[in-house]
């Protein structure tokens, strides 16, 4: 039976100072390697930053004043808490966290997983609570190309896009107006209860009408929560037949039907979804009905804390930087010629402790 030596023990002690040094050589030789469509992801960052900056200039030109604790970025995209056209509570915290530019590059995997391609046509539900990420996907849609069936509601929760005379639907008008993004709502509706305005007064539902009038976009005013979910599935079946994917961002009702919907549906894209135990489907369950995919942007914290993005982050980060960018990965070639080196001694050291031994054991015979 093989026992190892005294010299052994200390050619084992020189391995493990070796040992040592090879792995601070393979820690040290980590590098940065670029994830998947990096470039797309940088674009539609960049294309972001660009769309907020300008909102924040044309706010600074109008001489708006900003809420430095509330919005300590001065993006001039979070709005009042209390409006006539706020609609609901909104999250303070999730709505900075979406002025993080670094969001859209999220958005341009969930289009890349879904597989499109230039040219194809996606339905987009908008409403005014996070104006930001409105930007982000527009941005995202526009840098890889696609086609977008646009429509929105004004209300916005709080802390959204509750400026009545700086709604959802103005910043678009600027947005176009600029030649930044070119998707402008093909029609909208007062958001709020029942997509109808309830719980806004009717000061608050003139307002919003009023801004629909101005930036020349139709206004969707039915009956019921039903008739409008009608009215714009209707608008959407004009392309119904080339529709590749519907997005919902926030929690408009025409969109989910009712509110608990909203929930029932983590953030993110989803290929499938099992809608027969949704009693009430607003126009995001309807296409999912259909087979088409959904992404379902509402519970930003969780997306954000998913991706490894900072949480109301302050300064914002610039754009490409972020897990969805880089990735820290050892040197492959490096940790292989460590390991090699590694075994090739320990195999010298074993081969040359036992023929030492036998020498002995010889010698003493």
């Amino acid at each position: 039976m093989y026992i190892p030596s005294a010299h052994s023990k200390i050619s084992v002690i020189i391995l493990l100072i070796i040992a040592i040094g090879l792995f601070l050589w393979v820690h040290n030789s980590r590098v940065w390697v670029k994830e998947k469509y990096y470039d797309e992801k940088l674009l539609a960052t960049e294309l972001t930053k660009l769309a907020t900056d300008a909102i924040r200039e044309y706010r600074i030109q109008q001489g708006y004043s900003f809420d430095e604790l509330n919005d300590p970025n001065r993006s001039g995209l979070i709005g009042e808490k209390y409006s006539l056209i706020t609609t609901d509570r909104g999250d303070l915290t999730a709505k900075l966290t979406t002025l993080n530019p670094n969001i859209s590059a999220i958005i341009v995997e969930f289009f890349k997983k879904a597989k499109l391609k230039e040219g194809d046509v996606i339905a987009i539900n908008v409403t005014g609570s996070m104006p930001a990420l409105n930007i982000a996907v527009l941005s995202a849609a526009n840098v890889l190309g696609l086609d977008v069936v646009l429509i929105s509601s004004v209300g916005a929760s709080m802390f959204g896009a509750t400026d009545p005379y700086f709604t959802w639907l103005d910043m678009e008008t600027l947005l176009n107006e600029k030649d930044i993004l070119h998707y402008k709502s093909v029609a909208t509706s007062l958001g709020g209860g029942r997509d109808l305005g309830r719980g806004l007064s009717k000061a608050g539902r003139d307002l919003i009408i009023e801004a629909a009038e101005r930036n020349n976009v139709d206004l969707i005013q039915e009956k019921s929560l039903e008739k409008n979910i009608e009215r714009k599935m209707q608008l959407f079946r004009k392309v119904d037949g080339k529709i590749q994917l519907y997005v919902n961002i926030g929690g408009g009702l025409s969109s989910l039907g009712d509110a608990i919907n909203g929930r029932l549906l983590p953030p993110g894209l989803h290929k499938h979804v099992l809608t027969r135990n949704i009693p009430k489907k607003g126009t995001m369950f309807l296409f999912a009905e259909k087979g088409v995919p959904v992404i379902h942007l509402l519970d930003v914290r969780t997306l954000a804390e998913e991706y490894d993005l900072p949480i109301s982050p302050v300064p914002l980060p610039e754009p490409g930087t972020g897990a969805m960018f880089l990735e820290e990965r050892y040197n492959l070639t490096i940790t292989a010629i460590a390991l090699a080196i590694l075994a090739i001694l320990i195999v010298i050291v074993i081969f040359f402790d036992k023929r030492q031994q036998q020498f002995k054991e010889e010698h003493a015979s």
